[in-house]
């Protein structure tokens, strides 16, 4: 029951992290109801529980050869899955790809911090 409340949770912050992302960052564009911004949080969770420690482990080498700076290529990875995915979230252009992959990234270290135990 804690491990589905946290997923939950996580679900949650990964919406907020989008949001954030549509709402101040030029060419990133989210739109749709309720339902569906929470399927796409529900797949962009999903993602980064299955998809992400795999590209993590093929990526190792370029993670390490630039001090975890590859970790933001995993993440824009991931941020491009979900924009191919979903016809509700349009990333355009590189840029805003970086900087939503950086705000997403601080939007679940600040929920990873408190939710550790």
């Amino acid at each position: 029951m804690k491990s589905l409340l946290k997923i939950a949770a996580a679900v949650a912050a990964n919406i907020f992290g989008l949001w954030l992302a549509a709402r101040f960052i030029p060419h990133v564009f989210l739109s749709g109801n309720f339902t569906e911004l929470l399927t796409v949080g529900i797949v962009l969770t999903a993602l980064n529980l299955i998809i992400k420690p795999l590209l993590k482990l093929l990526l190792g080498p370029v993670i390490v050869i630039t001090l975890g700076l590859g970790v933001v290529l995993v993440n824009m990875i991931i941020l491009l899955i979900l924009d191919i995915l979903f016809q509700n979230l349009s990333i355009v252009g590189v840029a805003p790809l970086i900087y939503a992959s950086l705000l997403l990234s601080a939007v679940n270290l600040i929920f990873h911090a408190f939710t550790k135990n």
